[in-house]
């Protein structure tokens, strides 16, 4: 199911934090988390789910708002920063409730912002480039086919939650 879809079910809800880079590099990187955990998806990509319980194992639990994004911990830009050294590395956020929500997302490379921070709010469309989210796995590199975007392309609709890709099989 795509976000788009998501977007029509009223019935369901869709929440993802997220960040996504090339596996080899996002599998090196992470160890400094000790509590990530890291998901495949489609082409060479990896997901490592922001959730909740990673931030209260690994940093001292102060939540801000870094570049628009909620509930990052105070410094998590500075690691992102880091991990982009050797290639991009995305941060995403996308939440969908009820046919409503919204999407955010930020691609760094060689330690800086290279794309966005990019945001579409509640009943707001779409811009004719993409989603901010498929706008940052365009940037890494993924190729969308015939009658799916850069999000369906990598299969980030087989989970519904954050929560759900941590114990992904």
């Amino acid at each position: 199911m795509t976000l788009s879809e998501a977007e029509g079910d009223a019935r369901m809800g869709y929440e993802l934090r997220a960040v996504i880079a090339d596996w080899a590099r996002l599998e090196s990187t992470a160890r400094e988390l000790p509590a990530a955990r890291l998901a495949p998806l489609a082409q060479g990509l990896a997901l490592l789910p922001l959730t909740d319980a990673l931030f209260a194992a690994d940093t001292d639990g102060s939540e801000v708002t870094a570049l628009g994004f909620r509930g990052l911990p105070d410094g998590f830009e500075a690691m992102l920063a880091r991990w982009s050294a050797a290639g991009p590395v995305a941060c995403v956020e996308a939440e969908v409730f009820g046919g409503v929500g919204e999407q955010r997302a930020a691609v760094w490379e060689g330690g800086a912002v290279v794309l966005g921070p990019l945001h579409v709010d509640e009943d707001e469309p779409f811009p004719a480039e993409g989603s901010p989210v498929s706008r940052a796995l365009r940037r890494l590199g993924v190729r969308a086919d015939a009658g799916r975007d850069e999000f369906d392309a990598v299969g980030l609709g087989r989970r519904r939650s954050s929560e759900e890709w941590v114990d992904y099989d």
